[in-house]
């Protein structure tokens, strides 16, 4: 792609005191707000076609609405969701993950909170509104950071919070000749073609997950050192500005309903969280959503300075925690159907995977409770903690999917086509009697069961949850990498080779040195 220099143009911005895409007050959207909220004529193209509405079409319809009742759990006090009051002066409420934490309970209000989220979708979505809530939740304390935009920081914090604004991101630059360095692919990579005294025009980016269900998109860098200014931009852009342009991959929702039901794939044909090429092609981001421009030192190192990285964690294993205790609920439940889990074998495995589960929960309970001091009195979830969510993380999920697959095996493709065919009076009786479970559980049960396991694991939504486990927090060597480092910038390595040291010196090739031992 090619871009061309803008000339100075409308102005799209996002106002205070005004959502992304509506016009409501200074609170939490409803459900139904928040629907209303994505008919603003933003650019999306699916299967060849720019779709009208994301609201009512099949590729984002019933994801849209898995989202809307996130939002509605806001206002229902009876239903569990933790809220808190805001601390913007407004007198309202929001989700707790959307301000800065103080104290470790802050913390952990705010874990509980993502965590009852998770669990109105099973942990099947990760890229939820508290997802990225992880940077904008940072903002109302280390907003000096972004000097000397610093206002910006402070006024998207009071509004992604009264609001509960949902922003995607997109930080990853395209596979495209990745053996080069980023600035001899400025016509593919984003970059500032042109500034102007309403704002900066930018590129492409992957992968934005979810972003045609959201309000504001996030971009930064992540990757191999920028060095060109012109590259060196973090900045907010609001869905419907002119010349940003999604291009959907195949929508697992819109093909679920139309090959089977929701019965066939009860989690695609809900929790499909589209992926998006995200073009930006002459856009116009204005001054006042620009939070690091130029700063070479900054955009390279925005994961650890902005705060944002460790609080992206906790949001992380919490959706990944509820995700292994749903697949390991439904897992025991199918081996009972199959009549599997009273082997020893199976046993054992089913103690790893929920070894497996404890282990993520651990984690985030780790990073919740024992804290560390950040900025202005405020405190960030424990590093180590975050740092071995990010190994753990891929290596627990596809553990427990290949446990799940070879524990399964034929009994996950033991099924049949369609709900319809339990219609069919010439396959009823087949069905009933050969398709049944064990224990007396009836062929509709077993099929509903086996067929939501192998939505989970089987199915092309499933292989793509895998594939984003694995790369979910990024390299897998260079996630790796940031332990090491992290562990010899606070002198744990040291410490462990002096521990190792003061083993050998209790004894050389003569004997025990150590009086103790003579």
């Amino acid at each position: 792609m090619t871009l061309e220099a803008a000339e100075p143009a409308q102005k799209v911005t996002v106002a205070h005191g005004t959502s992304a895409g509506g016009h409501y007050s200074t609170r939490p959207f409803t459900g139904e707000e928040y629907i209303e909220s994505l008919r603003d004529g933003r650019e999306v193209w699916f299967d060849g076609e720019r779709v009208k509405d994301v609201t009512t079409h099949p590729a984002f319809r019933t994801p849209v609405r898995s989202i809307a009742r996130l939002y509605d759990a806001l206002h229902d006090p009876a239903g569990g969701m933790v809220t808190v009051p805001t601390d913007t002066g407004n007198g309202g409420r929001t989700h707790p993950f959307f301000k800065v934490p103080y104290t470790a309970q802050d913390l952990v209000d705010a874990r509980n909170a993502s965590a009852h989220w998770a669990r109105m979708t099973y942990g099947w979505m990760g890229r939820t509104p508290d997802y990225k809530a992880a940077f904008t939740g940072s903002l109302g304390v280390n907003d000096a950071y972004y000097a000397p935009y610093d206002a910006n920081a402070r006024r998207w914090y009071q509004e992604s919070q009264e609001k509960v604004l949902y922003w995607n991101h997109a930080l990853a630059n395209p596979p495209v000749d990745r053996h080069l360095p980023a600035e001899q692919i400025r016509d593919v990579y984003v970059h500032v073609e042109k500034e102007t005294d309403n704002g900066l025009v930018s590129g492409a980016k992957i992968v934005a997950t979810g972003s045609a269900m959201t309000h504001m998109n996030f971009i930064a860098h992540v990757g191999a050192p920028l060095s060109d200014p012109q590259m060196a931009l973090v900045a907010g852009i609001p869905m419907d500005s002119p010349g940003m342009k999604l291009i959907a991959r195949q929508s697992y929702a819109a093909a679920a309903m139309s090959t089977g039901s929701a019965y066939d794939y009860p989690l695609s044909s809900r929790f499909d969280e589209n992926d998006s090429i995200m073009v930006l092609d002459r856009v116009l981001i204005p001054w006042e959503n620009v939070f690091v421009y130029g700063d070479l030192e900054k955009v390279n190192h925005f994961g650890s300075g902005s705060g944002f990285g460790q609080r992206l964690t906790l949001q992380g294993a919490t959706r990944l925690a509820v995700k292994l205790d749903f697949i390991a609920g439904l897992m025991l439940r199918s081996l009972s159907i199959t009549g599997a889990r009273q082997s020893p074998g199976v046993r054992a495995r089913l103690g790893e995977v929920l070894s497996w589960r404890d282990t993520v929960w651990s984690l985030s309970d780790a990073m919740a409770f024992n804290p560390e001091p950040w900025i202005g009195g405020a405190v960030n979830p424990n590093q180590n903690a975050s740092n071995a969510y990010r190994v753990i993380g891929a290596t627990a999920y596809t553990r427990v999917r290949e446990i799940v697959m070879q524990d399964l095996g034929s009994a996950l493709i033991y099924l049949p086509s369609n709900a319809r065919d339990f219609d069919t009076p010439e396959l009823r009786g087949y069905l009933d009697t050969y398709v049944r479970g064990s224990g007396g559980i009836g062929a509709e049960e077993r099929v509903k069961t086996l067929k939501m396991l192998w939505d989970a694991v089987g199915t092309e939504f499933g292989g793509r949850h895998e594939l984003y486990e694995r790369n979910y927090q990024g390299n897998h060597e260079t996630i790796r990498q940031v332990v090491y480092q992290e562990h010899e910038r606070l002198g744990t390595n040291k410490a462990l080779e002096e521990l190792v040291d003061a083993a050998m010196a209790d004894y050389d090739r003569s004997g025990w040195l150590n009086p103790d031992y003579r």
